[in-house]
């Protein structure tokens, strides 16, 4: 896999290819308030009991909601207590000064912060968490656990046994992409981020909010996604984006550093002039398009409201059987929820198919699509009328509203 890293109007973008095709785009707008990932020591403004939840002031200039469940308070004893047994108005109060993390990101809109709907404003939780190549830190957690990726339960044992017999390293998510990894490595990586943690915590005080620390940016974001895959190349055009993805990389992935490769361009000053040199700019801009086309000659029709994004698979004569076509259109329906990084409620129509072992091939090969996808995906099955539910929990707005900001 290659990773390209470019830059537009100061917007940092970030592409995914895989045999010159666009797996991933990750991209930053300068003028995001919030980025996703971002932990503050935020000020209790106010609590709304109708929605058991708090609002905050995270810095001064930027508000956030902090709903009871993503409470967490360490009891007498030590233990973490999530939230929920009493209402969020017996927890915190007015005037508290609490560590959060953005759970989502917040684009400014022509919307005053003061009278912003509660859905728009950026989520935050105070389960804290810091992410490396292989695993996440969680300092509020006293023990280890693996990701709900790893599903064979072989692998699971022995990672369990393996994480079991490491000295000093509780609060640690082991990611899938640790599966084949050496015990130094993590217990490398491990430190690093526990070291980092220590120096975050020490700006949790007084009675300022203040942006603590900034969440991945798409570079760090990609890397650490891809990181299942054999990433070949980062190609860069600037030596900023060199040193970016080298500060990264030399703590978290040394042996990706020697795949750090500057590219030489006559027009290297020119915004995105790396995608149009590797010929990307196409499927960018497809992104934007209502329909993909299939290579069995159907398409797919994607239409986004308020409520739910609803895509239609049609078939083009016919070529393939209605499986063959459900199954091409499943691997792309995916692609683009996850290239288009579409959220909430996802219903997929595919075509008619009578046969039960049929259906279930098709969900078998959903299942195995969003295992790519960095996001939590769940997989609701077929509705009566023969519909498939799909949810998706994204971490960032829209890549069409991204790129407009």
């Amino acid at each position: 896999m290659d990773i390209l890293i470019e830059e537009l109007g100061g917007s940092l973008w970030v592409a995914s290819l895989k045999a010159g095709r666009l797996e991933g785009l990750e991209v930053d707008p300068i003028y995001e308030e919030v980025r996703w990932g971002s932990i503050y020591w935020a000020k209790v403004t106010s609590i709304n009991a109708a929605l058991d939840a708090a609002y905050l002031d995270l810095d001064g200039d930027n508000s956030g909601i902090l709903y009871n469940s993503d409470v967490r308070i360490e009891t007498k004893d030590g233990s973490i207590q999530k939230g929920g047994a009493e209402p969020i108005g017996k927890t915190l109060r007015p005037g508290q000064m609490v560590a959060v993390q953005a759970k989502t990101a917040y684009l400014p809109k022509d919307t005053d912060l003061h009278t912003m709907p509660e859905h728009k404003m950026p989520q935050m939780s105070m389960d804290v968490t810091l992410p490396g190549r292989y695993m996440i830190y969680c300092p509020s957690m006293k023990q280890n656990r693996l990701s709900m990726r790893i599903r064979d339960k072989t692998m699971r044992t022995q990672l369990e046994t393996m994480m079991d017999q490491i000295e000093d390293m509780k609060g640690f998510i082991l990611r899938a992409a640790a599966a084949n990894t050496q015990t130094d490595i993590l217990v490398s990586e491990g430190q690093i981020l526990q070291a980092a943690w220590v120096q975050i915590d020490g700006f949790m005080e007084g009675n300022s909010p203040q942006l603590i620390a900034l969440g991945p940016d798409s570079i760090e974001r990609t890397l650490s996604d891809q990181a299942t895959h054999q990433i070949d190349r980062i190609e860069v055009v600037t030596m900023d984006h060199y040193e970016m993805a080298e500060e990264w990389c030399s703590l978290f992935a040394p042996d990706l550093v020697p795949k750090i490769e500057p590219i030489e361009m006559e027009n290297a000053d020119q915004d995105l002039a790396l995608f149009e040199y590797r010929d990307i700019m196409g499927q960018i801009e497809d992104l934007s398009q209502h329909y993909t086309l299939l290579q069995s000659g159907g398409n797919i029709i994607i239409q986004e409201t308020s409520a739910l994004t609803a895509v239609d698979v049609n078939r083009g004569g016919d070529k393939g059987s209605n499986l063959s076509v459900n199954i091409e259109a499943a691997l792309e329906v995916v692609r683009q929820i996850r290239l288009r990084n579409i959220g909430g409620i996802i219903v997929v129509d595919f075509l008619n198919m009578k046969s039960k072992a049929d259906k279930t091939k098709l969900s078998k090969a959903l299942e195995e699509a969003i295992q790519n996808d960095p996001c939590t995906v769940q997989l609701h099955g077929l509705t009566n009328l023969g519909l498939f539910e799909i949810t998706r929990k994204r971490r960032t707005p829209a890549l069409q509203e991204r790129i407009d900001s």
